[in-house]
């Protein structure tokens, strides 16, 4: 079975209450299915940030993408899910990582086998009280609000087999030699192999999960290989055909970028994908083309 496309835009900033909720319906006018905000430091707070996306807007699902393992408790969390689910109307969906090490924060992170433990612990103890029905508060989905797990290494996609209804591909790695967080695109071949090493680790699973993958950068261009080219000293040693064939980087005519996406389905199964929101606007009229075709 094949999932539909869908569409979502990850928002970085916020200046205005007002301005938030236009940029939200804006997004819901583009066409995007899903409103999205990270958990990084510096950038909107997750469950507010959405409850007011969900407010300004009817249609698309709103999101996290992703929160932070580490600056979670599992009881606390499932507090803000339930709140947020019912507040939203049942549109939330929880997207959840291992983190990145952040020495504003001031928490132990630990190694990152221990960030994967508390990952496993978090997940285990969500879907335990989330699906309690003596738990309150209740989320307004049943049997709770679904989890999109984003990841590379091969505990996290086994995670995501036992407990993700979408799993996010990063398409990037710790770089050698550099600080802990620091990170490497890895090449298109290599994304393919860790979608399929996904896919053993799921095999056994009674519905297949939906993939979804992070854009960097979106380009409207009639020269995709200069757009490759400036990207390409950013991507850890990948050359420009290997950055033109990476999802990392769409790049072309709003006709050539639509192709991409399809083809990208094609080779590694993808069919949700997520913009930053600068992109958003660029990437809209590629959703239109899409749904047109």
């Amino acid at each position: 079975m094949t999932h539909p496309f869908r569409f979502g835009v990850n928002m970085l900033t916020i200046e205005t209450g007002e301005a938030w909720r236009d940029k939200c319906r804006r997004a819901e006018a583009l066409g995007y299915d899903v409103l999205l905000v990270p958990d990084h430091l510096g950038m909107p707070a997750p469950f507010p940030a959405l409850i007011a996306a969900a407010e300004a807007t009817e249609r698309p699902r709103v999101g996290t993408f992703v929160l932070n393992a580490g600056f979670w408790n599992p009881a606390l969390l499932a507090r803000e899910v339930a709140t947020c689910d019912q507040l939203t109307g049942g549109r939330l969906e929880l997207g959840l990582g291992t983190g990145y090490v952040n020495d504003a924060a001031a928490l132990p992170w630990g190694s990152p086998r221990e960030r994967v433990d508390h990952l496993e612990r978090t997940l285990t103890e969500l879907d335990r009280l989330l699906t309690d029905a003596e738990q309150r508060p209740r989320p307004a989905q049943s049997p709770r609000p679904p989890v999109l797990l984003g990841g590379n290494g091969n505990r996290v996609l086994r995670l995501a087999a036992r407990h993700a209804e979408t799993v996010a591909f990063t398409g990037a790695s710790q770089a050698p030699d550099a600080p802990a967080g620091t990170l490497s695109v890895i090449s298109a071949d290599a994304l393919e192999e860790r979608v399929a090493a996904y896919r053993s680790f799921a095999a056994d699973r009674e519905a297949p999960a939906e993939l979804n993958y992070l854009v960097q950068q979106v380009v409207i261009t009639d020269d995709r290989r200069a757009a490759a080219a400036a990207l390409a000293p950013h991507t850890g040693g990948l050359t420009e055909d290997q950055v033109l064939e990476h999802p990392a980087l769409l790049a072309g005519t709003v006709a050539e970028i639509a192709e991409q996406v399809r083809a990208h389905r094609e080779r590694f199964g993808f069919t949700y994908f997520t913009v930053l929101d600068p992109y958003a606007e660029e990437f809209g009229k590629v959703i239109a083309e899409l749904r047109e075709g």
